[in-house]
């Protein structure tokens, strides 16, 4: 399986997974469970995999957000609501959002849901904490709500290796944020607002990226968009390996293209993940 597959899954999985993020039933759902504000919904909801999560874990496997966003919701997200109950309350209230945005979610799911779960189950976990915490999470009997959870395990899974790539370039989920940026991904006061970072952090790393040749003048450099290249195709790479447990994945993308052209109604364009539009 080739990397171009695994970004073209990538645009078709992520809508389909990011109501959790920005569809109205979710957020209502984690408000519901005893969540406080939008960031302690965000945090609790995507770390209650791991349990009872510390702040440093979460910051760590989240990468990217400042450490003192973290910390005014973890861990006292568990205090309000267990990890258990947020993991019913994301659940149903995801397949709530699907349902209402793609109303032919249902069938959708009874055939794409359990091939999207044996890719999940040929993934390597190694070195990938967020993805083999939602793997091993008890599969939903409902096609809809497992659906949503084999979407975001495999999201995970690619996120997991995004990280490892940024980590071993030697970037911090600030400086990565900053590349991000200077290439045009993102504009930079939406992501670093939504990451927490002051104007004085982010010019710190600018600089430190443009020491590494990387940055100059806010926008990325030969070397930086060299940089950023290999990242996003190693990435692909890593993330394309577990397709090749499906005799022809390409069906299977293409029967998600549909819903995940509806539900790309619920997030922003250009956004904080940097999702582009599917063609």
């Amino acid at each position: 399986m080739d990397a171009t597959f695994a970004r073209d899954m990538w645009k078709a999985l992520e809508p389909l997974h990011a109501v959790t993020y920005f569809a109205e039933e979710c957020r209502t759902a984690n408000k519901d469970v005893g969540l406080k504000g939008f960031w302690m919904g965000y945090f609790g909801s995507r770390g209650a995999p791991l349990g009872r999560a510390s702040a440093g874990t979460v910051q760590a496997t989240f990468f990217g957000f400042h450490p003192a966003r973290v910390r005014r919701a973890v861990p006292d997200a568990w205090e309000f609501a267990s990890p258990e109950s947020i993991l019913v309350a994301r659940s149903e209230a995801a397949a709530r959002a699907l349902r209402r945005t793609f109303p032919g979610i249902e069938d959708v799911a009874v055939d794409a849901a359990p091939l999207l779960q044996e890719v999940v189950m040929a993934a390597d976990a190694s070195g990938r904490p967020l993805f083999a915490a939602n793997r091993d999470l008890p599969l939903p009997e409902n096609p809809v709500e497992a659906l949503w959870q084999a979407t975001t395990s495999l999201r995970e899974h690619r996120g997991d290796g995004h990280v490892a790539l940024l980590t071993a370039e030697g970037l911090s989920g600030l400086e990565a944020n900053v590349l991000a940026c200077a290439m045009g991904i993102v504009p930079p006061e939406r992501l670093r607002e939504s990451r927490g970072w002051s104007p004085e952090e982010w010019d710190e790393a600018s600089e430190a990226l443009a020491r590494r040749g990387l940055v100059a003048e806010a926008e990325a450099t030969e070397a930086g968009r060299a940089l950023k290249a290999h990242i996003e195709q190693r990435t692909d790479e890593l993330a394309a390996a577990p397709y090749t447990v499906l005799a022809d994945p390409r069906p299977l993308y293409e029967s998600l293209v549909p819903a995940s052209k509806a539900l790309a109604t619920e997030m922003p364009f250009p956004n904080p993940i940097g999702l582009p539009r599917l063609a």
